[in-house]
């Protein structure tokens, strides 16, 4: 379909996994299951992060943003897709699309960035633990968190206004939410300079900060090396290795998606398989429930302060 003029486009059709009923239905049930764990995980790193004391640090000030960036970001796309498995009118306003749009790149891109923040930070911390308290003060670290937003705030506005800006011949968008590249590709305009703008954002948003993950861990994996004893080496790498495994699993997933071997259908066409629907679902859905799980499975501080958390409860009882 062909349209006149971008102000006649008042809403987009999200095909998600339309002509799998069964799917829908079996995976609005998970994906409300993992939503529930996503408030109660995160929600309660937060909750302890800031009652805690103990916690009163740089490392758990940006889990605490972690954690609220991933409600933040899963609550903006995951309640609409649940509403679309259960309801025969799968659009979604023009207007609903571009918030859409725009929060999901601007906590997706927050999210890098920060990342990258919690690397330096652990490097700070076993590369230059004397030197830890000063070089990651308050006001060092709270800037740093403040930036992460800001970045992601920013990049996002100049890349969501670009495409407000298109003219759009097609409305069915062959994803589960408005994400800014499947939207572009409704465009009937050359988005040669969407594209230009978008790989700009992607170096310095998501390359630079895996670059500066990369660098942190390797000084951090050769001073634990240089560590004599096994004792010393295993406590040096337990303060990071739930970050770590965050870190691969968040841009592990990422490349697995845009750098799987695609069939020749798909690459001559707009469209998704099933299989990178699924994907793209594992990534907007799993990484946050996995997040919260990670941290406090492989640590020992917030273990104790969840303890701590539902003995005062049930004391308070």
């Amino acid at each position: 379909m062909e349209w006149e003029n971008q102000t006649i486009l008042v809403e987009f059709f999200l095909k998600g996994l339309s002509g799998y009923p069964r799917l829908e239905r079996l995976f609005f049930v998970l994906i409300l299951i993992m939503y529930v764990v996503i408030l109660l995980g995160n929600g309660t790193l937060i909750l302890i992060s800031i009652v805690d004391s103990h916690l009163h640090t740089p490392m758990y000030f940006f889990l605490g943003n972690l954690s609220f960036l991933d409600i933040c970001y899963t609550t903006t796309s995951i309640p609409p897709t649940l509403v679309s498995f259960l309801s025969e009118r799968k659009t979604i306003s023009f207007s609903g699309c571009v918030v859409q749009m725009f929060l999901g790149l601007a906590m997706g891109t927050t999210e890098c960035v920060l990342l990258g923040m919690m690397a330096f930070d652990r490097y700070v911390a076993i590369c230059n633990p004397l030197r830890y308290p000063v070089v990651m003060s308050k006001k060092s670290y709270v800037p740093m968190a403040a930036g992460s937003w800001f970045a992601g705030v920013i990049n996002s506005a100049v890349q969501t206004t670009l495409v407000v800006q298109l003219t759009f011949c097609r409305n069915v968008i062959n994803h589960f939410s408005c994400e800014i590249l499947a939207v572009m590709k409704m465009a009937c305009a050359d988005i040669s300079h969407n594209e230009f703008i978008m790989l700009v954002a992607t170096t310095l948003f998501t390359l630079m900060p895996l670059l500066l993950i990369v660098i942190s861990y390797s000084l951090i994996i050769s001073s634990i090396l240089k560590i004599r004893t096994s004792d010393g080496r295993s406590k040096a790498f337990s303060t990071c290795s739930a970050h770590l495994t965050v870190v691969i699993i968040f841009y592990g997933t990422i490349l697995f998606m845009y750098m799987k071997p695609k069939s020749k259908e798909t690459l001559n066409s707009d469209d998704l398989d099933v299989t990178d629907k699924l994907i793209s679902m594992f990534y907007g859905v799993m990484t946050p429930m996995m997040n919260p799980l990670i941290y406090s499975l492989r640590n020992k501080d917030v273990k104790e302060a969840v303890k701590h958390l539902l003995r005062r409860k049930v004391f308070n009882k």
